[in-house]
């Protein structure tokens, strides 16, 4: 029952594209930038680690992270970013979105220059003030999944809303793109002061004390874009439909949104309180949500968490695929900082041509194509893709093929993003109501981020060689690449088919998606029993 609608939501729902919406992107997004950048620029500098801390003398091969200690760096900040979503997706509907916001950033400043300063000589002392650190960057970067998103989605309008919040997810292309950029430059200027020959020719001397410097370098630079940002997150007025719906304060709502749309809106704190009194207050747990949104929320959940498994374990592991393939050569040829630029320079190119289009492609078609028919493309591709490499594997292992395995391998991440990647994040911000809209974002990101964990940690065992002889060093012998990809192929499928339980939220309000409209009087309920259930496949 639009017609039911507060002026200040109507307001925001039919504006114009202005200024203050791509303001709203580039403060929320460089949260994510810095997200991204703090998250993947562990993969470029772990093996760095291995050779620093965990050298062997006499050993053929350079030093390498323990499968344990591996795990640990790799995934510690993922378990710390599952429990910061939980956590500040419950706050953010407690508090507020704005009081949040704020926190969240500088637990990730603070965090990100902390891991950089990991204390101690020993390589037990490092690594276990590195994971500390990373696990509480992981906690901040958390609470900022459900907040960028819940605040785009409050502030944009009905037409845009998909572009803009996927907008502030795309940021992390860029903060993926930023990591390999910084590394490459940070470990040629090292190179070029601080030369030293391969490993096969000087096992120690291929280390020089110096590359010490990179890995904290690298991973320190993560917390300035959201320092830089903190100030104007700050400004931002809190969310409207936040103001006037959770905290029934229409006054301020209507006086926030008139200084932000520069014009004036009519507070109407009558039909607050009316609605206060009409509205069923259900919780997350009742029976009622379960009617309304429960298959919305399994939809919501398993498809991100499907979709991170394959995404995570590719992207965290890619340096490993292009060493298989022969991008990246052997590490006993190179010296420590060599192989810190091949490993950036192999992931920037990958994000450059595949990973940053992919999230763009999504911005700019969201609005067109809707959230429903890009996931299913999304999922169907990783599909063909992930059995494209699988099943003919050994052919692209040849040298003449490599460069037709790195196409093939850029374009299940390219159909990530210009698919699951950006949608799981934008609809669970849009189909859930206001006071339960960042806590169900915040559990769907959750679900996403154990699913991260699941391929992080599962690919690091499943990938390796069926030869034990052949597997990395204080690693079981696992399936192979090309077993791991097959069943990448398979969870792929497998979100195809849960998609079908996701709505489609393109062009609608939010209080139309969530049914908060409809929750006035007799009427709004005989309204809801034939639209509770928003159909899941768009009607054209």
């Amino acid at each position: 029952m639009a017609g039911d609608q507060l002026k200040v939501l109507n307001a925001l729902d039919v504006a114009k594209t202005q200024w203050y919406h791509f303001t709203a992107i580039i403060i929320a997004g460089m949260g994510f930038f810095t997200d991204a950048y703090d998250l993947f620029c562990i993969s470029l500098v772990t093996k760095l680690l291995g050779r620093i801390y965990y050298h062997v003398d006499g050993a053929e091969k350079p030093g390498t992270l323990p499968p344990n200690v591996s795990a640990a760096v790799n995934g510690v900040a993922f378990c710390g970013t599952l429990a910061g979503q939980l956590f500040f997706g419950w706050l953010g509907d407690k508090l507020g979105r704005k009081k949040v916001y704020g926190m969240t950033l500088m637990i990730m400043v603070i965090c990100s220059v902390a891991s950089g300063l990991s204390f101690g000589h020993t390589p037990k002392s490092v690594m276990a003030t590195l994971c500390f650190f990373r696990f509480w960057l992981g906690f901040g970067i958390g609470g900022d999944y459900p907040l960028s998103a819940t605040i785009m989605s409050e502030y944009a309008n009905k037409k845009t809303r998909g572009a803009f919040i996927a907008a502030v997810f795309a940021m992390q292309g860029f903060g993926i793109l930023a990591g390999g950029i910084f590394a490459i430059i940070i470990s040629s200027a090292f190179k070029a002061r601080f030369d030293a020959p391969p490993y096969e020719v000087d096992p120690l001397g291929s280390t020089v004390p110096q590359a010490d410097y990179i890995w904290r370098i690298i991973l320190m630079v993560g917390g300035l874009p959201a320092a830089l940002t903190y100030y104007w997150r700050m400004k931002m007025p809190e969310t409207a439909r936040y103001t006037a719906l959770v905290a029934k304060n229409a006054k301020q709502a209507a006086s926030d949104m008139s200084k932000v749309l520069q014009m004036d809106i009519e507070a109407e704190p009558q039909k607050i309180e009316q609605m206060q009194a009409e509205k069923s207050k259900f919780g997350l747990f009742s029976k009622e949500f379960a009617k309304r949104h429960g298959l919305h929320l399994l939809g919501t959940t398993t498809t991100w968490f499907l979709l991170d498994i394959a995404f995570y374990s590719q992207n965290l592991f890619q340096k490993d695929i292009f060493s298989a393939i022969g991008w990246i050569p052997p590490a006993k040829t190179m010296n420590a900082l060599e192989e810190v630029f091949r490993i950036a320079r192999a992931q920037t190119l990958i994000a450059l041509f595949s990973t940053v289009p992919g999230y763009w492609f999504t911005v700019a078609l969201i609005d067109k194509m809707g959230r429903f028919a890009i996931q299913l493309m999304g999922f169907f591709f990783m599909t063909v893709f992930m059995f494209a490499l699988a099943i003919p594997y050994d052919h692209w292992t040849h040298k003449d093929n490599r460069i037709g395995f790195v196409i093939m391998y850029s374009l299940t991440f390219f159909f990530a993003n210009f698919g699951p990647n950006a949608t799981t994040f934008v609809v669970p911000a849009e189909i859930f109501p206001a006071r339960l809209r960042s806590t169900c974002h915040g559990i769907s990101a959750a679900s996403g981020k154990l699913g991260a964990i699941v391929g992080a940690f599962g690919f690091l065992y499943l990938a390796q060689n069926k030869d034990k002889a052949k597997a990395d060093a204080g690693y079981p012998a696992g399936i192979g690449v090309k077993n791991s990809l097959i069943v990448l192929g398979v969870i792929s499928a497998l979100g195809f088919l849960f998609t079908f339980l996701v709505p489609e939220s393109k062009g609608k309000s939010l209080e139309e998606m969530s049914g908060e409209n409809e929750d006035n009087g007799v009427e709004g309920e005989a309204e809801l029993s034939t639209s509770s259930n928003h159909r899941t496949v768009p009607v054209a």
